[in-house]
């Protein structure tokens, strides 16, 4: 079981409301999470190019109701694996989106490491920099291809809802640097929805972790949920169950 939010998860989602809340009608953000999902659920082609946060509503939406919800996950998660709370001076977040889930990790550990996130779209730079910087982290995003770019070196790599938006071969090299990144040491942490056919290459992830010496889970947490998302999850028709999720985990090796 999660343990009830932190004040800093609480400052950070009361001003996400504000900041997210202060040109959009509430009815607007609902509209826009509607659509945000049916993307993620029938039209996938555009979330390579980060096509689902083309619209002010669409990435209040995201901000609003996924970044809570990766957050609360995403520390659930890091409880529970063995050294995944160990000290880190440096982690780098890949397809970081608003910063929650790699702000998430960071900011259980002791002393918080330093961030780096990186993502492809300009806002989801702009939103996890303000992230980073609201909850006490030191660090920024920039922009670029998280399976491509260079990577500043990290002690702790976090890759959360970002694979099952990659193609294949972009999927493929994001796998390798990785595996490569485990084995120089850094701790590796993938985290994607339970959904099958989102990720039907996951037994294949799952196998090449396993094999390196890693794990892979599933998680299933019923934790309440914050009341701006429960706000939006039903005025959507949504019906969220706490939060879940599957994971790879590496805890590195030199």
């Amino acid at each position: 079981m999660t343990p009830p939010s932190s004040p800093v998860f609480d400052a950070w989602l009361a001003a996400l409301e504000a900041r997210h809340l202060a040109d959009l009608r509430f009815p607007e953000v609902v509209r826009a999470l509607r659509a945000l999902s049916s993307t993620y659920v029938e039209r996938r082609a555009r979330l390579a190019s980060r096509g689902s946060l083309d619209t002010d509503g669409k990435r209040a939406a995201f901000a609003l109701y996924y970044g809570p919800v990766h957050w609360l996950l995403v520390q659930a998660i890091a409880r529970a694996l063995p050294g995944a709370l160990a000290p880190a001076r440096r982690l780098l977040d890949l397809g970081c989106g608003s910063g929650a889930a790699g702000a998430a990790w960071a900011t259980l550990l002791t002393p918080p490491p330093a961030i780096a996130g990186l993502d492809l779209h300009p806002w989801a730079v702009r939103e996890a920099t303000l992230t980073y910087r609201h909850v006490g982290l030191d660090g920024e995003a920039r922009r670029g291809h998280a399976e491509r770019a260079r990577w500043p070196r990290a002690d702790a790599v976090l890759a959360a809802f970002l694979a099952n938006e990659l193609g294949e071969a972009d999927r493929e090299a994001l796998l390798a640097r990785l595996l490569e990144q485990a084995h120089g040491g850094a701790r590796v942490l993938v985290i994607e929805p339970l959904s099958t056919s989102v990720a039907p290459w996951w037994p294949m992830w799952a196998d090449a972790i396993v094999r390196a010496g890693g794990r892979a889970d599933e998680w299933r947490h019923d934790v309440p949920l914050p009341p701006i998302v429960t706000r939006l999850a039903d005025a959507a028709g949504l019906r969220p169950k706490g939060v879940a999720g599957r994971s790879l985990w590496l805890p590195g090796r030199g």
